[in-house]
């Protein structure tokens, strides 16, 4: 087994954000999707960063997975978006969930490069509430067959399998209607992945919907326990909050470097503008979003850790869960402003996508939306404070 070294995975990061951000910057202004995100991971063992290595991953905990994502953060969200779908939402059920079976069969292709994975949870109709889901499986003699239709998956025209979620075909309403969830490999006949141009932002990555029309898998795809779905997307989540919460600490991070370098760079009126107050202002701002996000990113990364090592503790459990809706809301909006701040000091070629600010400010405002919307972490945040009795829905 390998031993985890966080400097050699700083170092890789690094250097992977080095190659790519050329890549990116091209594909950014050309609207197309960045096919060197996956090459140039494989090339720096970066596909498996938070994998066992006895899956052939790097091992790394929370706190070290997150802050590469932080650093993965600054050449894009769509770059990051990636990550997030193959690593915190794709291989994280699968090893946290998974039998020994599903995680020696997909983890150490997902690691090497030769399998990329999403999570296919949303539908057209079934966003903050997945319960309103309409996907369904039934059980055969060889396994389950699934129906339904994913939407808004990322990661979605390009995985190689899908963690997907569905309801027991024909049980009506009550205690026996339970969640599912299942590892869907996309080569299955009856699976069709559409790809999802029309996006504000983000044109790098890959955005899907698919759907399944008597998709067959075998037995030893179904995820944890038949029933226990609910519980895994959930449990997922916080997963993927966590790193989009990372991600938009780049973003700021990446609006702060750019902001200084390009104030100091441009003249108006006789002199850099970094002297005049009110882009100090914006400056200043922006900082503040930095620090305050990088120390409740750290407070919530800590917690998941801390759940990870005792995954029977409720408690830290619950702190977990609840520091990442935190982490994740607060980062968010702060990423939004800073990106907002910097294409201000940037002016008018701040409203362009051969800046990096105003890629900035359309990508990030996704991040307010998917892997939970404001809306609901507030709901969840108040609720946690008043007590169950006040959920604004159950």
């Amino acid at each position: 087994m390998s031993q985890f070294i966080p400097e050699k995975l700083a170092a890789d990061v690094r250097a992977f954000c080095e190659e790519i951000r050329p890549a990116e910057e091209l594909c950014y202004v050309e609207h197309r999707f960045n096919d060197r995100v996956l090459p140039l991971a494989r090339k720096h063992d970066l596909l498996g960063i938070n994998v066992d290595p006895a899956y052939g991953g790097r091992g790394a905990d929370a706190v070290s997975y997150l802050n590469a994502l932080v650093r993965i953060g600054r050449e894009g969200t769509g770059v990051r978006t990636f990550f997030s779908g193959h690593l915190s939402i794709g291989a994280y059920p699968i090893q946290t969930w998974g039998s020994e079976v599903l995680k020696t069969k997909y983890l150490p292709r997902a690691v090497a490069g030769e399998m990329v994975l999403a999570f296919g949870l949303t539908e057209p109709d079934a966003g903050s509430n997945p319960r309103e889901m309409t996907t369904t499986y039934e059980r055969t003699a060889a396994g389950y067959k699934l129906n339904g239709v994913k939407y808004l998956i990322s990661n979605g025209g390009i995985a190689d399998a899908v963690i997907v979620f569905g309801y027991p075909a024909g049980v009506p309403d009550g205690p026996e209607r339970r969640i599912s969830a299942f590892v869907v490999e996309t080569k299955t006949p009856g699976f069709v992945a559409e790809n999802l141009t029309a996006k504000m932002g983000m044109p790098t990555s890959n955005t899907a919907m698919f759907e399944m029309e008597n998709v067959e898998i075998p037995h030893e795809n179904l995820l944890g326990e038949e029933g226990a779905g609910f519980r895994i997307a959930m449990g997922t989540l916080v997963s993927g909050r966590l790193s989009v919460a990372a991600g938009c600490l780049g973003v700021i991070e990446d609006c702060l470097i750019e902001s200084l370098e390009y104030a100091k760079s441009r003249e108006q009126h006789g002199k850099p503008i970094a002297k005049h107050q009110l882009i100090q202002e914006h400056i200043a701002e922006i900082e503040l979003a930095r620090i305050s996000s990088a120390a409740l990113l750290k407070m919530a990364a800590e917690a998941k850790q801390a759940s990870a090592v005792a995954p029977a503790d409720r408690e830290l459990a619950a702190e977990a869960d609840g520091l990442a809706a935190k982490a994740k809301l607060f980062i968010t909006n702060a990423a939004w402003d800073a990106a907002d701040r910097a294409v201000q000091v940037f002016g008018g070629r701040g409203w362009s996508t051969l800046y990096r600010p105003g890629r900035h400010l359309m990508d990030v405002r996704v991040c307010r939306i998917y892997e939970g919307t404001d809306e609901i972490l507030k709901l969840k945040i108040a609720a946690s404070l008043l007590g169950k009795e006040y959920e604004a829905f159950r």
